[in-house]
């Protein structure tokens, strides 16, 4: 993992968050329980960029939890963001800030069980960021993966999961189904993938 120092110094020597983002930021860390799941700045820009960079007309997100990355992708010039969370407690913060952001108008929020939701949706995905529960991580993949047109994107985040993947003892399923998502992928000859070790790391696999 990065040491705490120069993740300090990355942060100081990269562009400050929006401030609307910084209030979902402060909300999320002082509402929700595990409020690390929040995407945070850092990466937030990076999802921001990534879209920017590839224009994608169509994105979809399984796991919105309060909406920060959502609102990154879009910001980033994606044309139109699908986003799915399963704990309906989330839908007024989300359906919020995405008003505050101005892309209320580009992001459509599912509630509701991804495994059940992706069916639905029958789009052609530019992009689509996986950063939902653990164990599920590869059954997202696979059933996504038809609907991810030939050159597109697919990006999973805490592919290092605090660095259990490498840790010696027993794994929990959390850190099984991580390690079982890096090993498919490295693995699937119809992808070229990167594990980026930044913050958490991510898994960025490309449909060749």
């Amino acid at each position: 993992m990065i040491p705490e120092e120069i993740e300090q110094y990355c942060e100081a020597h990269s562009s400050p968050e929006l401030s609307f983002l910084a209030s979902l930021n402060r909300e999320t860390h002082l509402t929700q329980v595990y409020p690390r799941m929040i995407s945070g700045p850092m990466q937030g820009t990076l999802l921001r960029f990534i879209s920017s960079m590839i224009k994608p007309e169509k994105v979809l997100e399984i796991g919105t939890f309060t909406g920060y990355s959502a609102i990154n992708l879009a910001l980033g010039g994606a044309g139109f963001v699908h986003t799915i969370e399963v704990n309906p407690e989330q839908e007024s913060i989300i359906r919020r800030y995405l008003k505050e952001a101005g892309v209320e108008n580009r992001v459509s929020l599912h509630i509701g069980d991804a495994m059940k939701v992706i069916p639905t949706l029958n789009e052609k995905w530019d992009l689509v960021f996986i950063d939902a529960d653990k164990p599920n991580y590869l059954n997202y993949y696979n059933m996504v993966f038809p609907m991810v047109r030939q050159g597109g994107w697919i990006l999973a985040d805490n592919a290092l999961w605090d660095g259990k993947v490498i840790s010696a003892g027993t794994k929990d399923k959390d850190t099984l189904g991580i390690i079982e998502y890096n090993e498919f992928v490295q693995s699937d000859t119809r992808v070229e993938n990167l594990l980026l070790p930044f913050r958490d790391g991510l898994m960025i696999a490309r449909k060749i």
